[in-house]
C-alpha cells in the first residue's frame, strides 16, 4: 500500500489552491473548478469544493472545521521560509522551532484555518530519517 494524497474539502477552492501554491512553490493542476491537485516528488495535496461532497456521502465532511490533521511540508530552509511567508500568512501558531524529535518546525494555519508544519531536519537522526 502506498499513501498518495490527503484531500482538504473547501468553501473556496481557487482561494486555497492560491494560498498552497504560494506558500509551496507547487503550481496546481486542475482537473474542473470544483477540484485541483498540488502534486509534489512524495504526495499529492488535493482541494475539492464542498460540491463534490455529496459524491460520496451527503454532509460526509464540513470545511473549515479540522482540529486533529497537521498537513506536513519537508522544506530545505525553514527559517528562510518563514521569511518568505512572513506577511502573507496571517496567522502563524509559532515561528521555526526546534523540536525535540530533531526537526525544525514552522507551525500556521491556511485560510480555512488547517494546521500546516513547514520542517527541516537539522539533527543527524532527523536529517538520516528524511534523507533524500
Amino acid at each position: 500500500m502506498n499513501f498518495v494524497s490527503i484531500r482538504v474539502i473547501t468553501e473556496d477552492v481557487a482561494r486555497l489552491v492560491g494560498f498552497y501554491e504560494r506558500a509551496t512553490g507547487v503550481r496546481a493542476s486542475w482537473s474542473t473548478e470544483d477540484f485541483a491537485e498540488l502534486r509534489t516528488a512524495s504526495a499529492t495535496l488535493a482541494i475539492g469544493s464542498t460540491r463534490t461532497v455529496p459524491l460520496f456521502a451527503p454532509g460526509s465532511a464540513r470545511p473549515a472545521d479540522n482540529r486533529s490533521v497537521v498537513l506536513e511540508f519537508l522544506v530545505d530552509d525553514v527559517d528562510g521560509v518563514y521569511r518568505n511567508l512572513t506577511g502573507f500568512v496571517t496567522d502563524f501558531v509559532n515561528e521555526p522551532t526546534t523540536m525535540p524529535w530533531g526537526n525544525r518546525a514552522l507551525l500556521f494555519r491556511d485560510p480555512d484555518g488547517n494546521l500546516v508544519n513547514f520542517f527541516t531536519p537539522v539533527t543527524a537522526a532527523a536529517v538520516g530519517k528524511f534523507a533524500r
